[in-house]
């Protein structure tokens, strides 16, 4: 066999796609596939023939390419493991899956070309080489993994959001291994809670808009134990948010353009669209949800910039591992 070597980025950027938050199958015989693609010489493998390789022959020839890529070897298998026991854990593997998790890629001489400002999964991914209960050094150093629920929203508002006034009240989703995931609409989130629920061990915190009951209705019959439904009692997302903290917001962001009130929201219209008109008739740029959101994100300074339906979903998202401090449990 013929390779070249892969790269330091190409080793780190196998390692993050490795260790992603997603389908165990799916993620690892992408990341072999494309190892042996772009880096085997000969025998020249096309996609078409590695899809009619067993599994095992593919992970032997993307951990030979991989191994021989680094400068030094180690013979500790500790982080394929602890590797191999969490995706079994928050995963229903079967056997074929199995092959790719029984592998030798040495892990533990990768290791060196990650750093601490390395992303949050290439981080955990390092914190494996040490002894120590996984769930405490979650904790101490916000690792999110290992991850225990996940938190399944519409759109990109509350990815941002959520994490942000949960943080304020004490309680840290990066400490408590909340994965969150914006499905990109309500019909999505269905789709989206299909394919979760039968892939994943962990219990799934699906966040709707009141528009959303027929998609609920479709989700019902097929909830898990674990599972549960928040839907949103008016509007959206946005509708949640206290008109003094999107009032803060606007006039901390836009001080030297323009500055508005309470009254400039109008009762019984959507603050997406409220939003929309302000910025529309002020002449500034467009209006979008994302890049308000990161705003509103910096704004929240105190108890008032938390509505009560926003306390409530947090508490229901902390669930019976409750370790939130005074603000929210008060």
């Amino acid at each position: 066999m013929k390779y070249k070597k892969l790269t330091q980025e190409q080793i780190v950027i196998s390692l993050d796609r490795l260790t992603r938050f997603k389908n165990t199958r799916e993620k690892y015989l992408r990341v072999f596939s494309d190892i042996i693609i772009s880096n085997l010489i000969e025998p020249k493998l096309r996609k078409a023939d590695l899809e009619k390789m067993e599994f095992a022959q593919i992970r032997n020839l993307a951990e030979e390419i991989f191994n021989g890529s680094l400068e030094e070897h180690s013979s500790s298998n500790i982080i394929n493991i602890k590797l191999r026991d969490y995706e079994n854990t928050i995963y229903n593997n079967d056997d074929s899956t199995q092959e790719l998790l029984n592998n030798n890629i040495d892990y533990e001489s990768a290791l060196k070309y990650i750093n601490n400002e390395s992303v949050i999964n290439l981080r955990w991914l390092k914190s494996l080489a040490e002894d120590g209960n996984l769930v405490s050094m979650r904790e101490e150093h916000c690792l999110k993994f290992p991850i225990e629920k996940v938190l399944l929203v519409e759109g990109i508002t509350e990815e941002i959001l959520l994490p942000a006034f949960s943080k304020f009240l004490g309680y840290d989703f990066y400490k408590n291994g909340i994965q969150i995931i914006p499905a990109g609409g309500k019909n999505q989130v269905v789709k989206m809670y299909y394919k979760l629920s039968e892939e994943l061990n962990l219990p799934i915190f699906l966040l709707l808009d009141k528009d959303a009951e027929e998609n609920i209705s479709q989700i019902t019959p097929r909830l898990r134990v674990n599972d549960c439904i928040h839907l949103v009692s008016c509007g959206e997302f946005e509708d949640l948010l206290p008109k003094s903290l999107i009032v803060k917001t606007v006039n901390s962001h836009f001080e030297n353009f323009l500055t508005i009130t309470e009254d400039d929201l109008e009762e019984n219209t959507p603050e997406a669209k409220n939003l929309e008109n302000i910025f529309k008739t002020k002449g500034l740029h467009e209006f979008k949800k994302a890049e308000f959101a990161k705003l509103v994100r910096e704004n929240i300074f105190d108890d008032s910039d938390i509505s009560a339906e926003i306390l409530d979903i947090i508490r229901e998202i902390a669930g019976s591992n409750n370790t939130l401090d005074s603000k929210i449990c008060s």
